[in-house]
């Protein structure tokens, strides 16, 4: 009898994954949609389509438009039925954004960061105090908050507690989890910018309905997040995708990590602006960050030679990096986000251009090389889904307010 019930809760959990999956991801979706989509019977969609209106995750969103038949009820998972906020821990600064349960963007708020003193302690501080105003401003009390998903450059051991390596940032086994769970007892879900911008991508932009692809994450630093069969692929301690540290010169410009040659020496945006620098005899780029300066760079290549062929050998660079990417990963896409790609984003044909004579001919024809849809905010947005995620294979289930860590 035991077994019997536990085996009924097992199948229930699953199907009310399944279908609060497909509404978060796919909806408004009627019912009938529900049934075709995820192969359940029409009274199991029913039974879970009910128990999920009653607890506040779905509700009704119209009459949907009649084919012929009787019309359906459309359904969608509630805005209002909780909240989530994203963090993108960046390189020179930091944003934090507020979302309702069906991603709309509340509220957001930046502080930025000085790159040669991006102490552990202040980037928790800023966390802590960007949670507190998107809160306020959104009049969201912190009960109502699913969780927080924070995306940081480096390698992130998960454990009891995420800890943080990053050398460019002079970080080894930095607990960032614990730093910021001193001040909030919101649950933490803490990853690999790069990654959370591949699940955001996967979910809402280039990524949809792709079942292999990799992200490549292009601002201060070179990160990228490979998915394989539809999964995160993480290597055996999280820091696959640490593709800007991968050789692309042997014995060339000296890297942030403390090798020669890696490919973030050439594409990132530190590097390329130092670049451009050192083609204009050392004179100083125009800018007061490396947003600006970079800014400056793609404006000057219209009538500066100097910063054209700056341009032009950065394509070149990044479109080897990406042929090395679809010769290990074969991706059926490979999309180039963060900052400094978009900023860059009329490289795009030169780049595929470049990926075309390094890479091999057959892996390469199958793949595509895009730009990701969702701008410099997809890895908050990707951050903000890690919770979601969570409540969405636990079959809509929220732990109870017991389990949840306490504020210290």
């Amino acid at each position: 009898m035991e077994l019997a019930r536990a085996t009924n809760r097992t199948v229930r959990l699953r199907n009310r994954s399944a279908l609060l999956s497909r509404l978060f991801l796919d909806g408004p979706l009627t019912r009938q949609h529900l049934m075709r989509s995820t192969g359940l019977s029409q009274p199991a969609v029913s039974n879970v389509v009910a128990d999920l209106i009653d607890e506040g995750l779905v509700a009704e969103a119209g009459v949907a438009e009649s084919d012929g038949g009787r019309p359906g009820m459309m359904l969608r998972v509630a805005p209002r039925y909780a909240f989530v906020v994203g963090v993108d821990v960046g390189e020179t600064r930091i944003r934090v954004e507020l979302f309702d349960f069906a991603m709309t963007l509340l509220s957001s708020v930046e502080y930025p960061l000085d790159p040669a003193r991006t102490e552990p302690s202040a980037v928790a501080g800023h966390v802590l105090a960007g949670i507190d105003t998107v809160t306020a401003r959104a009049r969201v009390a912190p009960a109502d908050v699913l969780g927080v998903g924070i995306g940081v450059s480096g390698v992130v051991e998960q454990g009891a507690e995420a800890v943080v390596h990053a050398q460019a940032l002079g970080w080894g086994r930095v607990p960032l989890e614990r730093l910021i769970r001193a001040g909030t007892d919101l649950p933490l879900h803490i990853d690999n910018g790069a990654n959370t911008l591949g699940q955001a991508e996967m979910w809402f932009g280039a990524g949809r309905g792709a079942r292999h692809a990799v992200f490549a994450l292009v601002g201060s630093g070179v990160g990228a997040a490979v998915v394989t069969d539809g999964a995160a692929y993480r290597g055996a301690s999280s820091s696959a995708g640490e593709w800007g540290h991968t050789t692309l010169v042997y014995g060339g410009r000296s890297c942030r990590c403390g090798a020669r040659g890696c490919l973030e020496a050439y594409v990132g945006a530190e590097a390329v602006i130092d670049r451009y620098r050192e083609a204009r005899g050392g004179r100083a780029v125009p800018g007061a960050d490396e947003e600006s300066q970079l800014a400056a760079l793609v404006e000057a290549a219209a009538e500066s030679a100097t910063a054209r062929r700056v341009l032009d050998e950065t394509a070149g660079y990044l479109g080897a990096g990406v042929a090395n990417l679809i010769n290990l990963f074969n991706p059926e896409r490979v999309v180039l986000g963060g900052w400094a790609a978009m900023a860059l984003g009329d490289l795009l044909p030169a780049v595929r251009s470049a990926a075309g004579r390094q890479a091999l001919r057959q892996p390469y024809e199958q793949a595509s090389i895009e730009l990701c849809r969702l701008g410099v905010d997809a890895v908050a947005l990707g951050a903000a889904t890690l919770p979601i995620a969570r409540l969405l294979a636990a079959g809509g289930v929220r732990p109870a307010r017991a389990d949840r860590p306490r504020r210290k």
